[in-house]
């Protein structure tokens, strides 16, 4: 049995960033730091006050300590953990853009009054399961250990048992429609014929190259060599001249004896051992 250490480092970086976001944002809410209102999304202030940063501090908020926020962690550390270690495979910037593409679908539902909900953080929970469920339709799920349903049918018993709970449904329902809307732009339309028009844009890939964390198979972009470090330079001795490189003196040696000794061998057509013509 792994550490608690050992299993926080063996977690896939977008969903330990993501899910360690959610759980920091709402400790530092418990500790008093912050009042939630000054990261809740609301237009008005966005675009009469520029305050931008709404836009993205409301997705990772998901509520003060309680069954609910549990609930939502335990999502990100099961469902979004497999999505990205299995379907998403060393595919980390497809799938960094598939939780902005869910955020932008998010915000512009949430454009419509009747959609729009100060924090969004569950509703992109609520994504990643339904993407995870039409991934993994034939998984044996059990709830509460009372009733086991294939992975399909997972997002509708979370939503029955958010309404026998009375928690709000609004969040959960865009959820899945940012889910479907995803999964039919990345499957379903490709699939009948059509062009796949949500390909991972290159200023992503640049961005998760830069990041240094993840692995993405046949990426454009090449990882960033000087990611996590924190000075590069040259080196100089005491006196003020470069330091220069010495080559291994086996190397050198290899080296030196092979720029002296000619190439015997060139020119040469034929090499073997001669004969007279008497035989001897």
């Amino acid at each position: 049995m792994s550490t608690p250490a050992q299993y926080y480092q063996s977690l896939p970086p977008v969903s330990k960033f993501y899910g360690v976001a959610c759980l920091m944002t709402t400790s530092a809410f418990y500790l008093a730091l912050y009042d939630p209102w000054n990261i809740a999304l609301s237009y008005q202030d966005v675009f009469k006050r520029f305050q931008v940063w709404r836009l993205i501090t409301n997705f990772f908020f998901l509520g003060p300590f309680s069954p609910f926020f549990a609930v939502r962690l335990i999502m990100i550390a099961r469902y979004g953990v497999l999505l990205e270690r299995v379907p998403f495979d060393k595919r980390t910037a497809d799938y960094v853009w598939m939780l902005m593409f869910g955020a932008l679908s998010l915000l512009v539902m949430a454009a419509i009054p009747f959609l729009w909900t100060p924090f969004m953080a569950g509703s992109l929970v609520f994504m990643i399961v339904y993407v995870w469920s039409r991934e993994f339709p034939n998984a044996q799920i059990s709830i509460y250990g009372v009733v086991t349903l294939k992975g399909f049918y997972l997002p509708w018993a979370l939503l029955a048992l958010d309404l026998i709970f009375g928690a709000s449904l609004m969040e959960d329902i865009i959820g899945m429609v940012a889910g479907h809307l995803y999964y039919f732009l990345t499957v379903f339309h490709p699939l009948a014929g059509g062009k796949y028009v949500l390909k991972t844009p290159l200023w992503v890939h640049k961005l998760v190259a830069y990041w240094g964390e993840g692995i993405q198979i046949n990426s454009p972009v090449q990882r960033d060599p000087s990611a996590g470090v924190a000075f590069r330079g040259r080196s100089y001795r005491l006196d003020g001249n470069r330091a220069r490189t010495t080559t291994a003196p086996s190397e050198q040696n290899q080296t030196d004896n092979s720029a002296r000794q000619p190439n015997s061998g060139e020119g040469v057509a034929f090499r073997g051992k001669s004969y007279r013509l008497s035989g001897h």
